[in-house]
């Protein structure tokens, strides 16, 4: 007998939460986060999570926000490169931090290092992208 592994319409099935999800999508958008961090955070979770949707829509909205082919193309290496500022570097290693959950990262030394560049508010909102991202990026891979 044959399993049955076709992927679950998510948008049929449960239909309440993506629409309660894009409605916190139009809140978060409110916040006023930097857009080019947005992109940075969207991109980097995404390369983590392995969701090839998520990157290539990412990417083309990077792109059209003016975001350069250069730095997309070294996001995946953001901490090895001269291309992203500190502001940005404290992002994206909050990005990592919070999409690969690791009992041993120092949040505190994170947090602290954000603070320099954020105020707790948008730190509140970064910290909404990444969570968000993430929703959508294991729905988009639970359909690989």
């Amino acid at each position: 007998m044959m399993s049955d592994t076709r992927t679950v319409k998510f948008e049929q099935e449960i239909p309440d939460v993506i629409a309660a999800m894009v409605e916190v999508h139009k809140v978060m958008n409110g916040h006023n986060l930097d857009h080019k961090i947005r992109h940075l955070v969207h991109l980097r979770a995404s390369q983590m999570n392995g969701c090839a949707h998520c990157i290539k829509m990412h990417t083309r909205e990077a792109r059209e926000d003016g975001e350069t082919n250069e730095r997309l193309d070294r996001v995946i290496v953001w901490n090895h490169v001269s291309d992203f500022d500190e502001r940005e570097k404290a992002a994206l290693a909050w990005t990592e931090a919070l999409t690969e959950i690791n009992s041993k990262t120092d949040l505190g030394a994170l947090r602290a290092r954000l603070r320099q560049h954020f105020s707790d508010k948008e730190i509140g909102a970064l910290t909404a992208e990444v969570a968000g991202i993430n929703f959508w990026n294991r729905l988009g891979v639970a359909r690989h």
